[in-house]
């Protein structure tokens, strides 16, 4: 079973209660939506853009009946989700931005390299490209660019220089093909903390689903939809996404460059929450989780 990451302290953040209405933005299985129901949620709107992680959540959750609305779609198009459901105002909101456990763990679905499987990697299986095809029409520059900015990849252009031999020769088509190639090319000698495939596999991941794209708007967008009082909390996994989200939420709580704008939010979290010694040990893939929230201002 999928453990959610940091549920208490999210749940405490967002202090639910019966007449409130809650977006989890990325409802996965359903771990977070099932706390903020048994903290006493009134309904949760759960989006996500993984069907399966939906059949998931709706049987996890089918004893809340029609308190649950499930919508497959983007968390980036709140807009038009909330306007579909004529919905006006939230009493708050969780994103967890991770990769599911059960996406990791589903071999066909090729996020992980530690068993063979097809290079896809999509989080919507029924959109967009699949890793492999990127991989085979991108040029070595672009590649190299794009495993450095994503994937905070140092041997980025060795990297890349790699692939393109290798695709030369053959497609490049599974989990394993592509994390050999990358660790003959980026793999120093001994005892490594991380495996030398694991910034290429982060950096392939965010471009096949555009994950930075659009984030800091969606944050701006789901705090218009607050009511005074309300909270948007935000997990992120990697310095990326969470610099991002930082900067967004200090942006809106002290705006520069415009003398008569009236900050938006309140930050809740000066620092980000972390998970603790218990959590990391019970549950490893929590050990780079870093929680903010911010309160919406009247």
């Amino acid at each position: 079973m999928h453990e959610p990451v940091l549920v208490a302290e999210s749940i405490a953040l967002l202090r639910p209660r019966p007449d409130g209405v809650y977006l989890d933005c990325t409802i996965g299985l359903g771990g977070h939506a099932a706390a903020l129901f048994d903290a006493g949620a009134g309904r949760v709107i759960g989006i996500d853009r993984d069907q399966a992680a939906l059949a998931a959540s709706r049987e996890r959750l089918a004893a809340v009946g029609d308190r649950l609305v499930l919508v497959h779609r983007d968390f980036r198009e709140l807009d038009d989700v909330l306007k579909t459901l004529q919905i006006e105002t939230i009493d708050g909101a969780l994103v967890d931005l991770g990769v599911s456990s059960m996406q990791l763990d589903d071999v066909a679905r090729g996020f992980s390299f530690r068993q063979d499987g097809p290079l896809d990697m999509r989080m919507d299986p029924t959109t967009g490209p699949t890793a492999a095809a990127l991989i085979a029409e991108t040029d070595e520059q672009s590649l190299a660019d794009l495993i450095f900015r994503f994937g905070e990849e140092r041997h980025s252009r060795r990297v890349a220089r790699a692939i393109v031999r290798a695709r030369a020769e053959q497609p490049i088509t599974r989990t394993t093909q592509l994390a050999a190639i990358v660790r003959r090319a980026a793999g120093g000698r001994g005892w490594q903390r991380i495996d030398p495939a694991t910034r290429t596999f982060q950096a392939l991941r965010i471009w096949v689903n555009r994950e930075l794209d659009g984030l800091a708007a969606f944050l701006e967008s789901a705090v218009g939809r607050l009511r005074p009082g309300a909270r948007l909390a935000v997990i992120a996994f990697h310095s990326l996404e969470d610099r991002i989200v930082k900067q967004t939420f200090r942006r809106l709580a002290a705006p520069a460059g415009e003398p008569a704008a009236a900050p938006r939010v309140t930050l809740v979290t000066r620092k980000p929450i972390v998970p603790d010694e218990a959590e990391t040990h019970r549950n490893p893939r929590s050990r780079s989780a870093r929680l903010r929230a911010v309160e919406k201002l009247a």
